[in-house]
């Protein structure tokens, strides 16, 4: 995910199949900057007969179509050759945007297990001997991304608190 192709100046990261929760946040906030997040996440429809349609509807309606094929472009453009043959037939950027999340967000009940399993990572956690409070800290920060990702919410007192509770005896004198 470390590659980017430019959209307009404006850096797009590239979804290698890896790390799809920020992925996606770094895109919902990419669509947001670009006034673009409503055309994905509502989608739009075009009605049968466009001939019935004021100059207002009609205009309208050209501008969400311009803004879909923009957020679709950029969909396009944001994913690696080998995640983009899911999306080619996409002729929609919500399409689009839909088919990449059920494969790869998983569904509510995959969710929740993936969430479990970083609270016992999280629990199970301690620091090594060999280790620094640094690295300790990093591996720490790493498994509480992973949960803010998935929706839990950590507070930093609990971060401190398996900090101190878990670092070797050598250290009980700053804990």
């Amino acid at each position: 995910m470390a590659t980017t192709n430019q959209t307009s100046s404006i850096p797009v990261p590239i979804f290698k199949g890896e790390n799809y929760d920020f992925w996606s946040v770094k895109m919902k906030t990419f669509f947001r900057s670009q006034d673009l997040w409503d055309i994905i996440e509502e989608g739009f429809t075009i009605p049968e007969d466009t001939s019935t349609l004021t100059t207002a509807q009609k205009k309208e309606l050209k501008e969400n179509k311009q803004k879909d094929s923009r957020a679709l472009f950029v969909l396009q453009q944001a994913v690696d050759d080998t995640i983009f043959p899911r999306i080619i037939g996409a002729t929609s950027a919500k399409q689009a945007w839909n088919t990449i999340q059920e494969e790869f967000q998983g569904s509510d009940e995959v969710r929740n297990i993936k969430l479990h399993s970083l609270r016992r990572e999280f629990e199970l956690l301690r620091m090594k001997e060999s280790e620094t409070i640094k690295d300790y800290y990093s591996r720490i920060k790493e498994i509480v991304s992973q949960m803010r990702a998935y929706g839990e919410n950590i507070l930093d007192k609990k971060i401190v608190e398996k900090i101190l509770i878990s670092i070797p005896q050598k250290y009980d004198a700053i804990a």
